[in-house]
């Protein structure tokens, strides 16, 4: 237990510690400029196991701004996990987003490709679960001009920390539990000048449990995130609700030998 409660508050300070760099690095003497915009975000999220260490996962997700009015992106990604322990696995995949232009009158979706690698880890203190995962991610982000693609790319490598926490609230588990979770995300490349700090997420919200293998969380979150002028950020005030699908065939595999 002692082991478990220090691991979780050195991962809680990293998260701060990081957090606090990347804003004093990106101190700028332009006054600051926030613009609060209005969003939903929907996804669905799976993590399939296949073999006793090999499985796969598959996202969706699309945002919205104006709550639901106007489009924001579209996002799919795919990955390879392997179960190193019962409580850590590695995953290494790809992902791909459709991003709307901001200019008036533009309409040539912006693409950013993604390799990532990722290390996740969970771990209870009593009936609180805890959920740690880092990753890393090289993007390459398209390019326009007046409307068109450039034939470019530009290159820049994020890293993101994710702290998740549940808490029960009813003894039977068939009820909801709280969810409280913060990603912090550092981007770094040479033509990341002026927003080392990439984003900031928080999300407050309820876990509920649908079925063995389909469960969902929904509620607020909070996205602040920096724009590579260095002075201008979006704070997101987000709407959210993530769908999680989680089947295991191994058992079905194991069945069908019998």
């Amino acid at each position: 237990m002692k082991k478990i409660y220090y691991y979780f508050s050195y991962a809680f300070t990293c998260t701060f510690f990081l957090m606090f760099c990347g804003l004093g690095i990106m101190a700028q003497s332009t006054p600051k400029k926030v613009t609060n915009q209005y969003q939903s975000w929907v996804s669905v999220n799976s993590t399939i196991k296949l073999h006793k260490k090999w499985g796969m996962m598959a996202d969706l997700h699309i945002r919205r701004n104006n709550f639901l009015a106007d489009p924001n992106f579209y996002f799919a990604r795919v990955g390879a996990n392997y179960q190193l322990k019962d409580n850590i696995t590695i995953t290494a995949g790809y992902a791909q987003l459709w991003l709307k232009p901001t200019r008036d009158g533009w309409h040539h979706y912006v693409k950013e490709k993604r390799v990532y690698q990722q290390v996740q880890v969970t771990s209870h203190i009593g009936k609180i679960s805890l959920l740690n995962r880092l990753r890393n991610e090289q993007r390459w982000h398209e390019r326009i001009s007046n409307d068109r693609f450039a034939n470019s790319f530009r290159f820049s490598n994020r890293v993101r920390y994710l702290l998740s926490i549940q808490v029960p609230l009813f003894k039977n588990p068939a009820y909801p539990s709280l969810v409280i979770a913060d990603e912090l995300a550092i981007q770094f490349g040479k033509e990341i000048v002026y927003n080392t700090f990439d984003q900031n997420r928080t999300f407050l919200g309820l876990r509920q449990r649908v079925t063995s293998n389909v469960s969902f969380d929904i509620g607020y979150m909070l996205v602040y995130q920096q724009k590579s002028s260095g002075y201008e950020y979006d704070r997101n005030h987000t709407f959210r609700w993530f769908f999680y699908y989680t089947p295991d065939f191994r058992k079905k595999a194991a069945a069908l030998k019998l």
